[in-house]
């Protein structure tokens, strides 16, 4: 079998499989459907509410990326700033650390009350959320520039910034991109418990509202959307870091 067939087959048996050992458990485990409804009643709430989860989807998606967006601009400069300037590391460092020391939950609320229930407390929400996986891998991508080629370039008289963009930055982008991919990974998370706390649409607006009203087959099916979404964002920026990396070796993190 081919190597592109045999990886498009893999996450499709393992969805199958996955569905077949929930509706195995659904109808033998004697489990409330409210509780756990099964493939079917899922599927049927994915048809009927089509409408409204696209339109959910599209705010969670645009709330996604743009926080994805800005947040990898701003830890990028971050990283710049943290290797080149002792000083700026001394302020930014302390702030890095408390934002991942302090739980996404708790700063929901203040941000909601600080933005709004709007878009852009939730692209705030996931700037925090992706903000440290980006500065951290870069940072550390910057500093471990092999020192022999940096050596070569001033041995050559070369600037700073002829440096950093022919030397440094090629040499971090694969860090810079494990990092980035980590990022793709969770900065739904920082949307999606936007959503939860204050909103008027979105994918987590969906799940809130049908958990109050025991609407668990709506709830799974916007969950499994989701989780569709997050998927299908990954493969995409993992495929564009490919394509743009192609002479660096691979640092994906899924097989």
């Amino acid at each position: 079998m081919k190597p592109y067939l045999a990886s498009g087959l893999r996450p499709v048996m393992t969805l199958l499989v996955l569905l077949a050992v929930w509706a195995t458990v659904s109808k033998t485990s004697g489990i409330q459907t409210f509780l756990l409804p099964t493939p079917k009643s899922v599927a049927i709430a994915l048809w009927e509410q089509r409408g409204m989860l696209a339109s959910s989807t599209a705010t969670t998606l645009t709330e996604t990326a743009l926080g994805l967006l800005l947040g990898t601009i701003l830890g990028a400069v971050s990283a710049l700033a943290i290797v080149y300037s002792p000083f700026m590391q001394r302020w930014l460092m302390p702030l890095l650390l408390i934002s991942q020391a302090i739980p996404v939950f708790a700063l929901a609320p203040l941000l909601v009350l600080w933005f709004g229930f709007g878009m852009a407390s939730k692209v705030v929400m996931a700037i925090i959320v992706i903000f440290f996986p980006i500065t951290a891998a870069f940072s550390d991508g910057l500093r471990r520039t092999d020192l022999g080629f940096l050596d070569l370039a001033r041995t050559m008289n070369a600037s700073p910034l002829s440096i950093l963009s022919h030397v440094r930055l090629p040499a971090a982008m694969p860090a810079f991109a494990s990092g980035l991919r980590v990022a793709t990974a969770i900065a739904p998370i920082g949307a999606v418990v936007g959503e939860w706390v204050g909103a008027s649409s979105g994918l987590g607006y969906v799940m809130l509202n049908a958990n109050a009203r025991i609407e668990t087959d709506v709830m799974f099916a916007a969950l499994f959307v989701l989780a569709l979404m997050a998927i299908s964002l990954w493969v995409l920026v993992d495929r564009v870091l490919k394509r743009l990396l192609f002479w660096a070796p691979d640092t994906t993190a899924m097989a």
